[in-house]
């Protein structure tokens, strides 16, 4: 990985750190005022810095319960009950970075520093896929030895893996910022989404967790990442912040003002947003001053969803069973299942949670059987569709079909498919079972009498045949 820093022409700082806190402190959230936002985001539009600090300031319980309850209802008018299901993989760790927050820190020596080869690789791989998975997300630590050329060659030797009916069909990145031309070639594998976090957007705050002279440090690299992508050609992006660093609000504030940077400046805000809790880690300590609250937590969720609307949220195995369980209903889009994020360890069965050998804790350490099961009781959807990436809907084109709503003759019908490829090739009789009664709800439930007529025609091939990746 280049260790040039060339900032895009379109570099900016666009986070001013006192307007933001200025914001914070002068928001007023009166019940009227409050309610006036919570009618714009219901229809649809994406709020503004100012308007997202009036609903963070909110501490009226009728008031927060309104916005839990908006909420709610504009995920399911957006994203119907479908969630997306996703694996991490982590590739490599060893990191030049020493970020106070991170196991992989280049200063602690208790961590099993591991790069795996193409064979451990497969193995990987092939057990994901033995298991159902779809879609990965690649994660790499900050080194020279991950440059764009093995990222590349990653992606695509994963793409040729095939076990049985199994297959990714989606690789996702989390990597350092690159430069543009690194962004192209990556782009050339074919990746999915890239997701760059900005941890915090609090200046002060980030430059002491990431001291001087490491690759990290400089800020205004890292935030200047996703436009540099976008100028190399890629129009699939994630945002982020580790949220327990800094003020919650604040960080809630800047990646609210990211997705308007973008938005403003490409026609299309990020793909996704991740919204992760510090997880204990192995010879790691912070303050704990900005540790978010399970109440707090879900409040900043919901208001997520109400600013941006039409953006994937993703609720990540740091955060255990009964917290997923309760933030899918309040915007959540996108979680990991069956996560192992042991370098190897998904080919060496459970994961056992041993510090040394990962970035942090997970807090939810169930199977993906155990996760599709819950989800399909609790009537979501499981989804592994990958069709809009791989049929161009991806960056404007997507926000074309997704804000009249169209989106939704595509990513229902879709997710059924891919959720009877799961059924008929991985799961259970107990899981085969709560998918079929679903799925014939679903079906119930269409209005497009063309779609319905063609998702039977399909759901009927891949049940009485060997036909399997079908997709509107």
């Amino acid at each position: 990985m280049s260790i040039e820093k060339r900032l895009s022409k379109n570099c900016c700082d666009f986070i001013n750190d006192q307007k933001l806190t200025d914001i914070i402190r002068s928001a007023q959230s009166d019940p009227g005022r409050v309610r006036e936002i919570i009618a714009r985001s219901m229809s649809k539009e994406a709020l503004s810095v100012e308007e997202t600090a009036v609903l963070l300031n909110t501490e009226s319980p009728d008031l927060v319960e309104e916005i839990f309850s908006a909420a709610r209802e504009l995920k399911k008018n957006v994203y119907g009950n479908r969630i997306v299901i996703f694996a991490p993989l982590y590739i490599g760790n060893n990191c030049v970075n020493d970020c106070v927050y991170c196991g992989f820190k280049k200063s602690n020596h208790n961590a099993k520093r591991v790069t795996m080869s193409p064979q451990q690789i497969t193995e990987q791989v092939v057990t994901l896929e033995n298991h159902g998975h779809k879609r990965l997300i690649l994660v790499f630590g900050e080194h020279p030895a991950y440059d764009q050329e093995f990222i590349y060659q990653t992606v695509k030797d994963i793409y040729r893996i095939k076990s049985g009916n199994g297959e990714i069909r989606r690789v996702n990145i989390n990597a350092a910022p690159m430069s543009i031309e690194g962004f192209k070639r990556v782009k050339e594998s074919g990746i999915g989404t890239y997701q760059i976090f900005q941890e915090t957007y609090h200046h002060e705050t980030y430059a002491g967790i990431h001291p001087a002279g490491t690759r990290k440090a400089d800020y205004l690299y890292r935030l200047d990442g996703l436009t540099r992508a976008y100028e190399a050609g890629c129009d699939d992006m994630g945002i982020g912040a580790l949220f327990g660093l800094y003020d919650y609000k604040f960080d809630t504030l800047g990646l609210v003002s990211h997705a308007i940077f973008l938005k403003d400046r490409f026609g299309c805000g990020p793909h996704t947003i991740s919204f992760p809790r510090f997880r204990p880690a192995d010879n790691v300590k912070i303050d704990d001053t900005y540790l978010v609250s399970d109440s707090n937590f879900k409040k900043l969720v919901a208001i997520l969803r109400l600013a941006v609307p039409y953006t994937g949220m993703i609720l990540t195995a740091r955060e255990k069973p009964e917290i997923r369980r309760e933030l899918l209903g309040f915007g959540v889009s996108q979680i990991d299942a069956g996560s192992n994020i042991e370098l190897a360890g998904y080919s060496q069965g459970k994961n056992t949670n041993q510090l040394s050998k990962e970035q942090f804790s997970l807090g939810d350490t169930r199977g993906l059987d155990e996760i599709i099961l819950e989800l399909l009781q609790n009537d979501y959807i499981p989804s592994f569709c990958t069709s809009c990436y791989r049929s161009g809907r991806t960056g404007e084109q997507f926000m074309e079909f997704a804000i009249p709503g169209f989106i939704s003759d595509f990513c229902t019908p879709n997710a059924l498919l891919t959720l009877t490829e799961y059924l008929i090739d991985y799961g259970n009789e107990e899981i085969r079972n709560a998918g079929k009664e679903l799925i014939q709800r679903e079906l119930n439930n269409f209005k497009n009498d063309k779609i319905k007529t063609e998702c039977i025609e399909k759901l009927a091939l891949l049940n009485n045949s060997s036909k399997r990746d079908l997709y509107f």
